[in-house]
């Protein structure tokens, strides 16, 4: 069997394909079920076992031959595809801004904005402290036992070990809450306390409404005569101006949480009408943060007498809230830096959303 002559022409089809369409065909015309070296190699079960030998072994090489061939071509034509859109695609960075597209506060800093205000009037302050923390603050302190689940590897981001430090309580990681800014304050200040704190926090998670890294927003107030009832009042007035619904209905379930004892979660009244979303006055109910009396041992691991001080404290993810409140549907849509995304559900800088409580 002479292939040469088919090597030849199956050659000259390869190099006369100017595109991805017409690669595909010349691989089909010679190597699918109906192609020109298949149907040859269809006739070998009627040659003498000696000739079948020869003609098979010329006929899967050249089979190998024009497939390799065939994916060279491909990978060249693919360059030149690529190379065009880059030649046409094109943007000029240096550009200057165009005079009529203008900034926008994201969401999360108007909410930010708007909580730290609603909270002020409240008589509360700002605290801060640090995203890189260690076991101590992070879990221990808010008494996390050893073996909860918050602690394992596919919860918290740990970083590497420092030789200089030893022990578990000196474990570092990214916080995974920003509980651990209420414990170092606790820590460095006599009660009375009245603070919120705000930031980054650090879990392993991604998917519509989990992400690795998002923001919370906790409170935390400690003195001699703060109860249940203060933290109740509190929230309801926090929501209703958040939300600017006066009679916003409201309910507070049991709950459990290491670092509170009693626990609770609260929910805002709304309407799931034909299966929409809509705050207020409803047949259901939203969970919109936890929250509960201060757990006596966390006091006491901030160096504090629990029989003198008690407190609440309570916490909410900062684009939870907002995403209820500005009907933004992806949480991961607040870190994909899309502009068009900004412009929509973005405030005017100077025409913002009502920062002031009613």
């Amino acid at each position: 069997m002479d292939t040469s002559a088919l090597k030849k022409e199956l050659i000259e089809l390869v190099a006369a394909a100017n595109d991805m369409t017409a690669l595909e065909n010349v691989r089909v015309t010679a190597l699918g079920k109906k192609g020109r070296i298949t149907d040859l190699m269809k006739n070998l079960g009627t040659m003498s076992p000696d000739d079948r030998k020869t003609a098979g072994a010329e006929l899967n090489v050249l089979k190998d031959e024009i497939a390799d061939l065939i994916e060279k071509q491909a990978l060249q034509l693919k360059k030149q595809e690529l190379d065009a859109r880059l030649a046409s695609e094109q943007l000029d960075v240096t550009l200057s801004t165009r005079p009529n597209r203008k900034g926008s506060i994201h969401p999360i800093s108007q909410t930010m904005d708007e909580l730290v205000t609603i909270f002020a009037e409240m008589g509360f302050s700002v605290a801060e402290g640090p995203d890189i923390e260690d076991d101590f603050h992070n879990f221990t302190a808010l008494n996390f036992p050893l073996g909860h689940p918050a602690r394992e590897m596919h919860d918290t981001f740990y970083l590497p070990n420092d030789e200089r430090e030893t022990g578990e309580s000196q474990k570092k990681l990214l916080r995974t809450h920003t509980s651990t800014v209420q414990i170092r304050h606790m820590m460095n200040n006599k009660p009375p306390c009245k603070i919120i704190c705000m930031g980054r926090v650090y879990r392993s998670d991604w998917d519509m409404t989990h992400t690795p890294v998002f923001h919370q927003m906790e409170g935390l107030v400690i003195d001699k005569s703060t109860h249940m009832g203060h933290l109740k009042g509190c929230l309801m007035d926090f929501v209703r101006n958040y939300f600017e619904i006066d009679d916003l209905p409201v309910r507070f379930r049991p709950s459990f949480f290491p670092f509170t004892e009693p626990g609770a979660e609260m929910d805002i009244g709304c309407s799931r009408k034909d299966g929409g979303l809509k705050i207020g006055a409803g047949d259901s109910w939203l969970e919109i943060l936890g929250c509960g009396m201060v757990h006596p041992n966390v006091i006491a691991n901030c160096g504090l007498d629990p029989n003198e001080y008690q407190g609440f404290a309570f916490g909410m993810g900062v684009e939870r809230i907002a995403m209820l409140k500005y009907g933004i549907p992806d949480l991961r849509s607040f870190f994909e830096s899309d502009t068009r995304w900004l412009s929509h559900y973005g405030s005017d800088p100077l025409n913002r959303p009502n920062r002031a409580t009613k």
